[in-house]
């Protein structure tokens, strides 16, 4: 029977901490571009799902330079709780804007038109962000790291919002069903808030701030081996 240990020695503690900083810093690049283009598509096509999708985009940028500044420090375990909040705080601030965005729309207050960049960019996010979410996952679990999940999380919710933008702008440029799209993001709407609670109160799956340093939930790369013969 052989063990691996659950814990990452200093070298591989570095590795981590270099691809999250990498990985923080593509999100950042992306959701940057992705702004751009969603808030110019959405002002051209009057599209309130376009609009908001761009200003989630911003909330994660602030969310990931978080823990961009969290991981500049020579020890990011110090900044863990201050960055915790500031992780909920964005999962507010996008569970309000969303909600007031989708009642807006369905009290008929916006008409969206077809949108062509829309709808690429919709589905580029939806090819990209679950590598980015998922990527960054593993590594914060890995290193125990609660602030690195809690952000692949936004980032997941932006995977999520990017289905809700697809389908809406689809069914709305096909049927013209125009309440699609802000009921299905009222419900990414209540996750957000869900999410954020849970951040706010350090229910991440990974050990408090003031713990020493261990893997999140079930460990992904450094899961315990064992062979029984």
């Amino acid at each position: 029977m052989t063990a691996v240990p659950l814990t990452p020695g200093p070298a591989r503690r570095a590795v981590l901490t270099r691809r999250i900083r990498l990985l923080v810093a593509a999100t950042i690049a992306y959701n940057l571009a992705e702004a751009a283009i969603a808030l110019t598509a959405g002002a051209m096509a009057s599209s309130g799902a376009l609009i908001g999708f761009g200003l989630d985009s911003l909330v994660e940028v602030a969310s990931a330079g978080a823990v961009a500044w969290q991981f500049s420090a020579a020890d990011p375990q110090r900044r863990e709780r201050v960055t915790l909040r500031l992780i909920a705080i964005s999962f507010y601030a996008l569970a309000i804007y969303v909600t007031f965005e989708s009642v807006r729309t369905l009290l008929g207050t916006d008409q969206a038109e077809h949108s062509t960049p829309g709808l690429a960019l919709a589905a580029l996010s939806l090819l990209v962000m679950p590598f980015l979410s998922h990527a960054q996952r593993r590594a914060g679990r890995e290193l125990g790291s609660a602030t690195a999940v809690a952000d692949s999380k936004q980032t997941l919710l932006c995977t999520y919002l990017s289905a809700v933008l697809l389908a809406g702008l689809a069914l709305n440029s096909l049927f013209g069903w125009h309440w699609a799209d802000p009921i299905a993001a009222l419900v990414i709407a209540a996750i957000a808030a869900k999410e954020g609670h849970a951040t706010w109160h350090g229910n991440t799956c990974c050990p408090p701030p003031t713990a020493q340093p261990t893997p999140c939930c079930p460990p992904t790369t450094t899961a315990a081996a064992h062979d029984h013969r």
